[in-house]
């Protein structure tokens, strides 16, 4: 499995833990870019260059191109990752960093997958890109959704007064992940049997704020 992951602002750290838990899954990732450009990893990230990378941009607030160069690694300078091969994308930086021809350029490529890490990082003509070729696309308002889920673990620690182990998030996390993934896939699921995550996510969200809504008795 080869990942691609999108590092475009310097303090974001979703796309950090995204590599680290590709690499502990025994993923293949094989480019980070932050707004300078893009390193290639043409055999992969290693454990090493990662805990370069963390140092480099949470202690010394580094470019990218520092450990392109460290390590001797390809690197396009101003340039975005999306024409590097790959068969999944997990875009963790900014908003609308894929475009259309970045979408066009990933199926083209290969790219089977596209599970958003940020808010709205596909602008709408590259999502409807992604829709058309079929491939599995996981929009921000659902995969990104574990960010706003760990707040509430957050909350509720603080509210209970009772430590949770890192162990014990990622256990709720998962369940929390699991849950959604089976909203969008009830919600979602075509006449053909595949599965649209945009409407899945959609619809379930408004059918999570309708129930509220009249359970409350708003409506």
């Amino acid at each position: 499995m080869h990942s691609l992951w999108s590092f475009v602002s310097k303090n974001s750290r979703y796309a950090q833990y995204a590599a680290q838990t590709c690499l502990e899954m025994g993923a293949k990732v094989v480019s980070l870019s932050d707004s300078g450009g893009t390193v290639h990893f043409p055999d992969g990230l290693t454990g090493e260059q990662l805990l370069w990378c963390l140092e480099l941009k949470n202690d010394r607030h580094g470019q990218i191109s520092e450990l392109a160069e460290h390590f001797e690694l390809p690197y396009f300078e101003g340039k975005r990752p999306w024409q590097i091969e790959c068969n999944t994308v997990l875009p963790c930086a900014t908003q609308n960093e894929i475009d259309g021809d970045d979408a066009r350029a990933l199926v083209k490529n290969g790219c089977e997958c596209v599970a958003e890490g940020a808010n709205m990082p596909s602008n709408l003509e590259a999502v409807g890109v992604f829709l058309d070729a079929g491939i599995l696309y996981g929009p921000g308002k659902a995969a990104n959704a574990a960010g706003g889920a760990t707040s509430g673990l957050e909350m509720s620690q603080n509210v209970l007064h009772i430590p949770w182990s890192r162990a014990d998030v990622d256990n709720r996390l998962h369940a929390i992940m699991q849950n959604i993934h089976h909203a969008c896939v009830e919600y979602g699921t075509q006449p053909d049997g595949s599965v649209n995550y945009v409407d899945g996510a959609n619809i379930a969200g408004f059918v999570k704020v309708a129930d509220a809504m009249l359970a409350q008795g708003v409506v």
